[in-house]
């Protein structure tokens, strides 16, 4: 498990990369905050100034060199403010090492993202319900964190994007916690970006560009039968065939989408921490409005247990959000992968193999 917070990817053509950067920028920055750029030429800058930020990296930007901006960005939903990285590579620089070639990083340790403990009553503790409730209080900042970078305005620069609980690669799609597509009806192609990067071997980032009939062509042009390992809880989800990525890309993509939502349904572990979880989410938000000493009586408790980060990696439930753009978002806890939900969505559509 990575020990960064989140990393959120964007794919563009390099020709609006510059665009789909400064978008992002002027969506992240608390206004005023100090801006720290450093372009791969060692030269940059330090500045309240958006505007300066985006006209050094349009000047330089290009060939070997990259930009990277550190500053402050306040959560849209919990409203904290922590420190983030933007980064912005070119196609040259990605062909060598690929690392975006939009990157988001989310806070600069772990912790700064992920609540490490929360404020509980003086009843029986639940482990469940603790790590429940450290679910909701990041969920809505993963969604909310990965639309900025990819769709901070209505230009459709970005095409696809995710968020991976890792400070590595761009991992296959179904292996991350959440991806954007800007347009729905090629929602499948998350599935065959996934397959073609595990078979092929060529990280997500390379290949993220590619268009949903040449994704299409790769699987198909693979021997009949080939298979890619996945990290499943049943013979018929550690591995993903390529006859099923076929049948999916053969779906009308309504049916895929609502069979996706179908399968985001919380499981009977969630269901069953969600009451407790609701109390302690009561509790926090009279702490949070208590004047300072006061309000009900209260203990912290650590939320970075096993205990807690295994319930999240096999109970933490999916989201599937239709996007008024015509776009969608799925998404689950960092510590949790997409792959559960696709392959129940899978199995009922009767198509894994």
């Amino acid at each position: 498990m990575s020990e960064s917070g989140p990393c959120f990817y964007a794919w563009c053509d390099e020709v609006e990369r510059v665009d789909a950067f400064a978008a992002a920028l002027s969506s992240l920055v608390v206004p005023g905050d100090l801006i720290s750029l450093m372009m791969s030429s060692e030269r940059g800058c330090k500045t309240h100034s958006v505007d300066a930020v985006i006209a050094m990296v349009r000047a330089q930007f290009g060939g070997w060199n990259n930009a990277h901006v550190l500053s402050g960005v306040m959560l849209g939903d919990s409203e904290r403010i922590i420190v983030f990285g933007l980064k912005c590579y070119t196609d040259e620089s990605e062909r060598r090492r690929p690392w975006g070639p939009l990157r988001l990083d989310a806070g600069e340790r772990k912790w700064d993202f992920f609540p490490y403990e929360i404020a509980v009553g003086s009843g029986p503790r639940s482990v469940d319900a603790e790590a429940a409730v450290a679910c909701q209080l990041i969920q809505g900042d993963i969604e909310d964190l990965l639309l900025r970078l990819c769709a901070p305005d209505a230009s459709g620069r970005v095409p696809t994007g995710a968020c991976a609980n890792d400070d590595g690669d761009w991992n296959a799609p179904v292996e991350t916690c959440a991806t954007y597509n800007a347009n729905a009806t090629e929602l499948a192609r998350d599935l065959a970006l996934s397959w073609v990067s595990l078979h092929d071997k060529e990280s997500a980032s390379c290949i993220a560009g590619m268009s949903l009939e040449a994704l299409h062509a790769r699987v198909d042009a693979a021997s009949r039968g080939a298979r890619v390992p996945m990290k499943g809880d049943s013979e018929l989800t550690r591995s993903l065939s390529r006859e099923t990525v076929l049948k999916a890309l053969a779906m009308p993509p309504a049916a895929l989408l609502e069979a996706l939502e179908a399968a985001a349904v919380p499981d009977d572990a969630w269901r069953a921490a969600e009451p407790q979880a609701r109390e302690i989410m009561e509790l926090l938000r009279q702490l949070g409005e208590a004047a300072e000493g006061e309000g009900p009586p209260a203990w912290r408790a650590d939320i970075t247990t096993r205990g807690h980060v295994r319930f999240l990696e096999e109970h933490a439930p999916f989201h599937v959000r239709r996007l008024p753009s015509g776009g969608v978002v799925l998404a689950t806890h960092p510590y949790r992968t997409l792959w559960p939900l696709w392959s129940d969505a899978l199995f009922v559509l009767g198509l894994m193999s």
